[in-house]
């Protein structure tokens, strides 16, 4: 994909953007780092949309250039990104920024410099209430995935459900709608444990996890470390179903689950993505497969839906589209059919999509549901 870099692999770095181009987006992402494999899925898919759009004459007549920075997922990093894309580049909106501290790191300059941040890749509720007026978010909360995932493994008779989460404010956003999905239940977690986001160790928690005699684990974090937790888990004998949340929901994470990604489920938050009865994973899957993909993921399927969102804001926003267009423009989408699901935003509901659903990671190694 046509991702601006510096060096071989080390970083995506600030480049002029192309003359042809006349509406620039800004992107600061983990394009290295723990959640790079599922950051390259969501802006894969993301460009899809965008080079048919641009293939098609652009919108209104102008090109999308979208401006990818690698913040190595550091919340610091993505702030300077942030800035040097808002003022130097003079993007009329920053878009697919991964991670919840690293988009809290953001929203500063929204309100400074009066720009949008159109979906953000993260269900954190801090992004959807109170609203902020300049974000506006394209998946469903965190906590709402959460919750359906312990009503889930209720439901199938997992009484004794184990909790691992980030010590930060992802993690602790997520475990509110765990406990929101215990309480539904009437029950509670066998176990709760925090662990650091930049270096996480399970020597401590996988033994406690093994001595609670959980039958499921959700663990709440990054790609990295889920990888690190279920190893530590299974090396000490147990089986317990591994559960995590659609920040995990690519086939990157798949292939570092290796051999122990069978048998995990990962909640997810668009439609399936090998189903073609659903417009735009047809949509999607068809320009994929003119690129020479394999297919699509559900990290793709954010990343087009996403793409797809910010393209209507744009077209509504007038033929020379500003920053204070596009939010106004975005604020009026009412009902708008995305391809088999609908999407709402007003200036009291920034939330737009509520879409939840579960799935399981196959012997063969791709999401089931």
């Amino acid at each position: 994909m046509k991702f601006i870099l510096s060096g071989l692999l080390a970083a995506l770095a600030i480049a002029s953007p192309p003359a042809s181009a006349e509406i620039y987006v800004g992107q600061t992402s983990g394009f290295t780092g723990p959640v790079a494999a599922s950051v390259k899925e969501l802006t894969e898919g993301a460009r899809l949309y965008f080079d048919a759009v641009n293939a098609a004459g652009g919108v209104n007549g102008q090109k999308i250039e979208l401006i990818s920075l690698d913040d190595k997922f550091e919340p610091k990093l993505a702030a300077e990104n942030a800035r040097s894309l808002v003022v130097e580049k003079n993007v009329v909106a920053l878009f697919l920024s991964r991670g919840t501290p690293h988009t809290e790191a953001i929203v500063p300059l929204l309100a400074q410099h009066k720009v949008p941040l159109v979906a953000p890749s993260t269900g954190a509720m801090v992004l959807h209430k109170p609203v902020n007026p300049y974000i506006f978010n394209v998946r469903a909360t965190y906590q709402r995935e959460a919750e359906r995932a312990v009503r889930h493994l209720s439901l199938i008779g997992q009484d004794r459900i184990a909790i691992l989460h980030a010590d930060d404010s992802f993690g602790a956003d997520v475990a509110i709608g765990a406990d929101a999905g215990f309480m539904g239940v009437g029950k509670k977690p066998v176990l709760k444990i925090a662990f650091d986001r930049a270096k996480p160790d399970f020597s401590q928690a996988a033994p406690a996890v093994v001595k609670a005699d959980a039958q499921s684990v959700m663990v709440i974090g990054t790609a990295a470390a889920v990888v690190d937790a279920t190893k530590a888990i299974r090396a000490l004998g147990s089986r317990a179903t591994i559960v995590t949340v659609s920040n995990n929901a690519s086939v990157g994470f798949i292939k570092q689950m290796g051999t122990n990604g069978h048998g995990t489920i990962v909640t997810q938050v668009f439609p399936y993505e090998r189903s073609m009865s659903a417009p735009i994973v047809k949509e999607a899957s068809d320009l994929a497969r003119a690129k020479g993909f394999d297919g699509v993921s559900p990290a793709h399927m954010e990343g087009f839906s996403a793409a797809k969102v910010l393209v209507e804001g744009l077209k509504r926003a007038g033929p020379k589209p500003t920053r204070q267009g596009l939010m106004a423009a975005l604020n009026t989408m009412q009902k708008v059919d995305l391809g088999g699901m609908e999407l709402s935003f007003s200036p009291s509901d920034h939330t737009g999509l509520v879409y939840t659903d579960m799935s399981i990671i196959s012997e063969d190694g791709k999401f089931r549901r």
